[in-house]
């Protein structure tokens, strides 16, 4: 049954980006849902690219993939793991979708002749699409993520939208400006002009927020509140203290002490549900909180990789989703995460240095493309291989597995993937067909495997006692695929196939006999990981570094 009144939050950022403005997102949606009302989430990207996966990660984050097969903003992925809930296609829009959706209709006619203008046609097409991903959820509140801050010349039509919703039915509208207050350290004293300022940026483009977010070091004073409050023409208690805290999950609990649900639930002429608040996401998050705070002993996680150095920073970002997956695993046993950066880049230049693996209670090797890198890993996986310490090969991960165990336990001298050598002697790894024309015509975007794919498990295998099941689903992002060829000889050689697609005969997953743990799927299962609901594989995995660790 349809909402007859849906509600819409938009949330807007202010003074800087990535001050937590997705959390946030994410976090107003779990309290909301906690109070019986059904929560969708979109995120609207200023970006003229048409999705995510044509952007750097190591510049943007990582590639979020969908179920139902879209390449999105990293933020999707924290929509998801709050809500507990697969977040689709239609609730991520960039500039370049909303502008290309409308010249493509214009092309067919759809506007009647009519002279198609940059306003109101764009922000009509953004309300459009806002308004389907709320009917596809059957939503009662629908929350808006604006991508950048305001003032920012490529969000204004996502703000003129959001300004024309309002107008039409101005008590369905709220607005949430997430901004952050500094607190400079020759000062010692935290600033609120900043914020000030940011809302009269968002006051120039005809919007008023109904309520702040105070990101800070520390938490917000009641004479700053009051100085927002009387500065910004605003309630005092809409004036919402968000400093930092250890970790992500706490932010709705944070935001529940400042009883935010109940002030939106009443902005938005809503009236309160009846809930078995034992029952709900919020208590339940609590106790995994609990379990967090409490967690003593450690499981040191070694994640092999490339996408995580710019220039001398670490950018966790662009493998987020697997960082959230380790944590969800590890917490379930009760065990504080200690993830380490290592760069494969540093094992080519001294291979001896690979030696700093056994240090590690597991590692990890996640997605990624081209030859950057790649000896380094090898070098990496035969370490891990020969000192039996628990692997997880994530898509790039598993067919990396696959070339150094072809050459070095298969003996098949050259082998290598055609990404990277297209003539190889054996090339174990191979374009998808499917994939083929796309390459050769440079058609890149948007045209990978993508989106959730059977898997048929194999019986006695590590990957069917830890899903418990014969038939899963998993997302995937890749064009290249194990060349089934080479199958026999490396199972001869002891790597196993342990999961298939029955549709296509496609090699989903392979392990290696007589490991503890030596695993590597095609799919990204870090995609489907929940804190509440850890993903199997992540269990599995963890689960032998302990193992190894309490040895």
């Amino acid at each position: 049954m349809s909402t007859k009144h849906p509600k819409f939050i938009f949330v807007v950022g202010g003074v800087m980006s990535s001050v937590g403005k997705g959390v946030s997102t994410a976090s107003i949606g779990m309290i909301l849902q906690s109070r019986g009302f059904r929560v969708t989430a979109i995120k609207a990207d200023p970006y003229i690219n048409v999705d995510a996966g044509t952007m750097n990660p190591t510049e943007h984050g990582e590639v979020f993939v969908t179920e139902d097969g879209d390449e999105t903003d990293q933020d999707i992925g924290n929509y998801e793991r709050f809500l507990n809930e697969n977040i689709y296609s239609i609730n991520y829009m960039t500039t370049g979708r909303v502008y290309l959706e409308v010249i493509q209709r214009e092309r067919n006619l759809a506007y009647k002749g009519k002279c198609v203008e940059v306003v109101p046609h764009i922000p009509q097409e953004i309300i459009r699409r806002i308004k389907l991903a709320q009917q596809k959820s059957d939503a009662d509140i629908t929350v808006i993520e604006v991508g950048g801050t305001v003032g920012e010349y490529q969000n204004i039509l996502f703000l003129e939208a959001a300004r024309m919703m309002k107008n039409t039915n101005p008590d369905d509208v709220a607005f949430v400006l997430v901004s952050y207050l500094p607190v400079p350290s020759n000062l010692g004293e935290m600033k609120t002009k900043p914020t000030q300022h940011a809302v009269r940026l968002l006051n120039e483009v005809g919007l008023q927020p109904n309520f702040v977010i105070c990101r800070s070091e520390k938490p917000l004073d009641n004479v700053r509140r009051r100085k927002l409050a009387e500065f910004c023409s605003m309630d005092e208690g809409h004036i919402i203290a968000a400093q930092d805290v250890k970790h992500i999950y706490e932010v709705p609990i944070l935001f529940e002490k400042e009883q935010l649900s109940s002030k939106m639930i009443k902005q938005l002429h809503l009236k309160p549900r009846k809930v078995d608040t034992q029952k709900s996401p919020l208590k339940q998050l609590q106790k995994l909180v609990k379990t967090i705070n409490n967690a003593k002993k450690t499981v040191r996680i070694g994640i092999v990789g490339k996408y995580f150095r710019t220039g001398e920073f670490v950018l966790a970002d662009s493998y987020i989703s697997v960082i959230e997956a380790l944590k969800h695993a590890s917490w379930h046993f009760g065990r504080k995460p200690e993830l380490v950066w290592l760069d494969s880049e540093d094992y080519e230049r001294d291979p001896k240095q690979v030696k700093e693996l056994a240090e590690f209670d597991g590692v990890l090797i996640p997605g990624g493309f081209g030859s950057r890198g790649v000896e380094g890993k090898i070098l990496a996986i035969e370490y891990i291989r020969k000192h039996r310490i628990p692997y997880l090969g994530i898509c790039y991960g598993m067919q990396l597995a696959a070339i150094e165990i072809a050459r070095n336990a298969a003996d098949l001298k050259g082998a290598h993937t055609v990404e990277i050598d297209e003539h190889s002697a054996h090339p174990i790894i191979v374009v998808n067909p499917n994939q083929k024309k796309n390459i050769l015509e440079e058609h890149y975007g948007g045209t990978m495997r993508l989106g959730a794919y059977d898997c048929s498990l194999v019986p006695g295998t590590h990957a069917r006692r830890v899903y418990a099941k014969n038939l899963v689903s998993e997302r995937h992002r890749h064009r290249y695929e194990m060349n089934n060829e080479y199958i026999t000889q490396l199972e001869n050689a002891g790597f196993i196939v342990s999961g298939v697609n029955p549709q296509q005969n496609l090699v989903e997953m392979m392990e290696l006999k007589d490991h503890p743990w030596f695993v590597g799927t095609q799919s990204h299962p870090e995609f489907l990981s929940r804190p509440l609901r850890p993903h199997p594989l992540f269990l599995g995995f963890i689960e032998a570094a302990i193992k190894r660790k309490e040895k």
